[in-house]
């Protein structure tokens, strides 16, 4: 316990060299370095001098890959909008909310066509341009044919293999899918 403290003190200075490449996002700097405490701890407890790999090595990556989590977890809370947020008060002083003010769209009949037309393109290409896995994780993840909408992190256990294994398949997929939308 006291070997992995001080290995863990002594790699500091590489938790913030490693938080200075995500310095200019929107991101705290003290939070930065707190997630990437996190992962030097997770890096140090789980180092495996058998393997043949130096553990600055090593622990620069877990630091990034907490560092790329907390920002994936931030960008998808983000998106998350409550339709009772409070958004204003109106000329009578009551609170609005997101809710009173939404308003159903006219039905544009071209875009309608444009959207059936892109659905089709992408489920012909599916078929055509993505072998079985690929297929599969594709539409766990966006929820095609009916299905339920499943994260990197729950596909991967379904699977038996890694997040960051489903995460290059998919963007390796989706590549293979846009080139069908450019024909």
């Amino acid at each position: 316990m006291e070997a992995r403290n001080v290995l863990i003190e002594r790699n500091l200075r590489l938790v913030a060299h490693v938080a200075r490449k995500y310095q200019g996002t929107e991101n705290d700097q003290d939070d930065l370095l707190s997630i990437g405490i996190i992962g030097l701890i997770k890096a140090v407890s789980t180092f495996d001098c058998g393997k043949n790999n130096r553990l600055a090595t090593y622990a620069a990556r877990c630091i990034e890959n907490e560092l790329l989590m907390m920002m994936r977890t931030k960008k998808k809370q983000a998106r998350e909008v409550s339709m009772y947020e409070k958004i204003g008060v109106d000329q009578e002083g009551r609170e609005l909310q997101l809710m009173d003010i939404l308003e159903s769209e006219p039905v544009d009949v071209l875009e309608n066509l444009e959207f059936r037309k892109n659905a089709r393109t992408l489920y012909e290409g599916l078929g055509r341009v993505l072998d079985s896995r690929e297929q599969n994780i594709i539409a766990a993840r966006y929820g095609l044919g009916g299905r339920e909408e499943l994260t990197q992190r729950e596909i991967a256990g379904k699977l038996g293999i890694s997040r960051s294994y489903v995460s290059r398949i998919e963007k390796n997929a989706l590549k293979k899918l846009r080139e069908c939308f450019k024909n």
